[in-house]
């Protein structure tokens, strides 16, 4: 305990034992937000200190308010399990009902500790290929249904609702193209292969498009085609007009030029000409698969546009900004967000299964 008087550092922490390591932190209540995984895992796993981190990000000002009725008329009510451990509850004035941080968010209805919620965002957010549920499942030690649906709610979070408003402008540089994501045949076996292929080129495959403002941020979405009128409502609902817009040479595009500066780059030829090229969107492309096949191995269509959303955050959060600040980030975005499993898994539009309900955690974090 000689390091107790000096200067308290993350590797004194960690090597410490663990009785020795709660004494150090009770004795430095203003530990510094953490800003790698390793001090993440330790921060956080003082339950006291999570509950406070969210909050904050949750109330910037201070205020408590009601997830239900918006009322910042409540108390804290003081009251502990069975186990002894402080159950975090406010008690509202206004609608007379109890509640605690998780409500009106994703963590909402969720049994796992708030210290295993954080570790498994920490590392979705920072993680650049993704985190599977079965990492998630190993190191939180969860089972690995549950590591999947905390993944799925956590990636609602990072969902972009582009609030602000059209790309581009006068001197803006706007790249758009299309992919498909979709499993190799030539790696499936023979029975897989004659159920899932059906046809040729991307007759199998989910297309996806992306508009990348150069110097700026990217905006994906999953399309159910590539034909001119999908593709195009897509770029006017997205890009200001007269914007100057890079394209390959797919005749979907043809047409665009009556309101943006269009010009293309013909793949066939060459990928770049000066400024026309979409380079920019190939390396996003590039990440994105990368992410899918090594990381995720398989994804379903219609989870598709989630992946997309974890992806999108990555790269358009992966500048001038630490792991530690990403995290806040996303943590910023948890509330107003709701995903039961049975939406999740299509059991609520299902006639054999009722959707369930929304309750509260029977131990608040």
């Amino acid at each position: 305990m000689a390091e107790a008087s000096g200067s308290l550092t993350w590797a004194n922490i960690y090597l410490t034992h663990a009785k020795e390591c709660r004494i150090l932190l009770l004795m430095e209540p203003k530990l510094k937000a953490p800003k790698t995984l390793q001090e993440a895992i330790v921060y956080f796993s003082d339950l006291d200190r999570a509950h406070d981190y969210a909050a904050k990000l949750r109330w910037p000002n201070g205020k408590v308010t009601c997830p239900r009725c918006g009322s910042d008329k409540n108390y804290a009510i003081r009251a502990k399990t069975k186990k002894g451990e402080p159950r975090r509850l406010w008690l509202c004035r206004g609608c007379d009902r109890q509640f605690t941080i998780k409500v009106g968010t994703i963590f909402e209805d969720s049994a796992l500790g708030i210290d295993k919620w954080m570790t498994a965002f920490w590392m979705l957010v920072n993680c650049k290929n993704g985190i599977s549920s079965m990492e998630i499942h190993r190191a939180l030690g969860i089972t690995q249904k549950s590591a999947w649906f905390m993944l799925q709610r956590l990636r609602l979070a990072l969902q972009d609702d582009f609030f602000g408003g059209k790309m581009g402008g006068p001197g803006r540089e706007i790249e758009v193209d299309e992919s498909f994501i979709g499993g190799k045949a030539r790696n499936m076996h023979l029975s897989e292969r004659k159920r899932r292929i059906t046809g040729t080129g991307g007759t199998d495959k989910t297309a996806v498009m992306g508009i990348l403002e150069r110097g700026g941020k990217i905006r994906t979405s999953v399309v159910p085609t590539r034909r001119k009128k999908v593709l195009q409502d897509e770029v006017r609902k997205h890009v200001t007009g007269g914007t100057a817009l890079y394209s390959d040479a797919l005749l979907s595009y043809e047409g665009l030029a009556t309101d943006y500066a269009h010009k293309v780059v013909d793949h066939a030829v060459q990928y770049v000409d000066g400024r026309v090229h979409t380079n920019g969107l190939e390396n996003f492309w590039s990440l994105l698969k990368r992410g899918i096949s090594g990381t995720y191995v398989s994804v379903e269509p219609f989870h598709l546009f989630r992946y997309l959303d974890e992806q999108t955050f990555r790269y358009n959060n992966r500048r001038d900004i630490n792991d530690g600040q990403r995290f806040a980030l996303a943590m910023t975005q948890v509330s107003g967000k709701r995903l039961t499993y049975s939406e999740l898994t299509g059991k609520n539009e299902s006639p054999r299964h009722e959707a369930t309900g929304t309750r509260e955690a029977a131990i608040p974090f």
